[in-house]
């Protein structure tokens, strides 16, 4: 802005309560007061907490909070009449479209679910909801158990207990923590390595949290369950990058551990594959070192804004380290608490989903569908040669079309391809999604105004091509004229 350029910032924050309460963008578990009810003073919150807001409004750039992306679109393989690159934008009243010439896409983390039993109870969180709670005064939470031992969640139990939450204790499925061990002690709360989470319990929402150790092979050990009581269960076994609006446009993505699973393709000035998008902070990689340090994430920001206006920086490019398996560490996680877990917990929650469904690729439970004949149960078997595509057990289970739009299952279900494929889990492919990246009322979709490029083309903005054939050309394919009076 500063440059002269013509900037518009747009963050989904202050989420709309009812958002919040179908877990829309992070896992709130209904763990946020009735604090975020009150949007200015969310507002007001969330602008003191982050000082760069205020200096954004004095550089003269048009800040739009409480609005969605739900979409970007640029010409390419399945569209090829946009005048431009274009943002699909909403603040829940109405929708609209935006063109402009680059993005600096900066949409952050979330965190892995994890299909224990009774991980559906009220109380049962992700860490980076935990941490954007907390911030803004705004966690309804007393007594918390942290299953897992990154930097990542580490610093976000700090942060609960500095906003007044005890932490009774630390589950770590790992012989030994993988997070830095000054935060374990800035913490101070038992460790319990070794262990894996058996099941959430309580009347209606959490009440305790069972935990169970584990042997030198990972199995679960007969009568060690360990009741621990607390009001909330915090998830911190895999931070994601949110890579929904990079992969909506076309951006192309890889699989990278040291980089936190699956992220755009970058280059040294933070650009994408197509040219003018850029992707910077933590949906551009997250390791340990960018969240203890957010300058790292700041410098990111800042380089891809300078390549954007012509003018690249020079800063030296942070390189990620990861100091565990990054893969062995998430199978493990969903090994011990998913698929070795009493009762039959719902991986894909919005579609009731199990894990035995997706391993054994059976049809959604409503569908009653029961057969004397059943093929052998084995992935391979079912599905072919080759690692398994969640996009064809998505279609044959449903797991991942609910309304979170795959992502509290969708790192859950790669997992379980991995281990019932029995293919590292960098093979199992990332599962497709379309846009909107937010669930949205039809009535403000539908109010997009359709210019006649749109409608002329339509088709395409659904990848479709030729859906509309006339029965004379698969019938008469070699006869030109008989086709034309055929047509006519």
């Amino acid at each position: 802005a500063r440059a002269g350029k013509r900037v518009v910032l747009v963050d989904e924050n202050p989420v709309p309560p009812a958002s919040m309460g179908d877990d829309i963008p992070l896992h709130y578990g209904q763990r946020m007061s009735g604090a975020v009810r009150n949007v200015g003073a969310m507002t007001e919150a969330m602008i003191s907490a982050e000082p760069l807001l205020e200096a954004a409004f004095d550089a003269g750039v048009d800040v739009r909070l409480g609005t969605i992306v739900w979409g970007l679109y640029a010409n390419g393989a399945s569209v090829g009449w946009l005048p431009g690159k274009v943002a699909g934008l909403s603040d829940g009243q109405r929708s609209w479209m935006l063109g402009f010439d680059a993005a600096v896409i900066a949409t952050g983390r979330r965190d892995m679910g994890l299909a224990f039993p009774g991980w559906e109870r009220p109380g049962v969180m992700g860490a980076t909801a935990a941490v954007r709670l907390a911030r803004l005064g705004a966690l309804a939470a007393r007594r918390a158990v942290v299953l897992g031992t990154s930097a990542e969640v580490l610093s976000a139990a700090l942060a609960m207990q500095q906003a007044g939450v005890e932490i009774a204790a630390v589950v770590e499925q790992a012989t030994a923590p993988i997070g830095p061990t000054d935060l374990l002690a800035a913490l101070g709360a038992p460790v319990l390595t070794s262990h894996v989470i058996a099941r959430a319990e309580g009347v209606e929402e959490v009440e305790c949290a069972v935990v169970t150790s584990l042997d030198a092979h990972g199995q679960r050990t007969l009568g060690s369950d360990v009741l621990i009581a607390c009001d909330t269960i915090v998830l911190g076994v895999g931070t994601v990058p949110v890579i929904e609006l990079t992969d909506a446009i076309g951006c192309r993505n890889a699989f990278v551990p040291e980089r936190g699973g699956h992220v755009p393709v970058t280059d040294h000035h933070h650009q994408t594959s197509i040219a003018g998008v850029y992707a910077a902070g933590d949906c551009a990689g997250i390791w340990a070192a960018k969240t203890l340090d957010r300058r790292i994430a700041e410098a990111e920001g800042r380089r891809a804004a300078a390549h954007a206006i012509g003018a690249p920086l020079d800063e030296a490019l942070a390189l990620p380290t990861l100091a565990y398996d990054f893969a062995a560490y998430r199978l493990s996680w969903v090994r011990a608490a998913v698929v070795d877990a009493d009762g039959a917990a719902h991986v894909c929650q919005c579609e009731s989903v199990t894990a035995r469904d997706i391993l054994e690729v059976r049809p959604p439970n409503y569908l009653q569908w029961l057969s004397p004949f059943r093929n052998n149960p084995d992935l391979s078997s079912l599905l072919g040669n080759g690692a398994p595509s969640p996009d064809q057990v998505k279609r044959l289970t449903r797991a991942g079309m609910g309304l979170c739009q795959g992502r509290r299952c969708r790192e859950q279900v790669g997992a379980l391809l991995a281990l019932g494929g029995h293919v590292p889990l960098a093979q199992v492919p990332l599962g497709t999604y379309r846009a909107p990246v937010r669930p949205m009322p039809l009535e403000v979709i539908g109010a997009v105004p359709e210019p006649e490029e749109m409608a002329a083309h339509w088709d395409t903005w659904f990848g479709i091509t030729g859906q509309v054939r006339g029965s004379w050309e698969f019938l008469l394919p070699d006869l030109p004229a008989v086709q034309a009076e055929t047509q006519e």
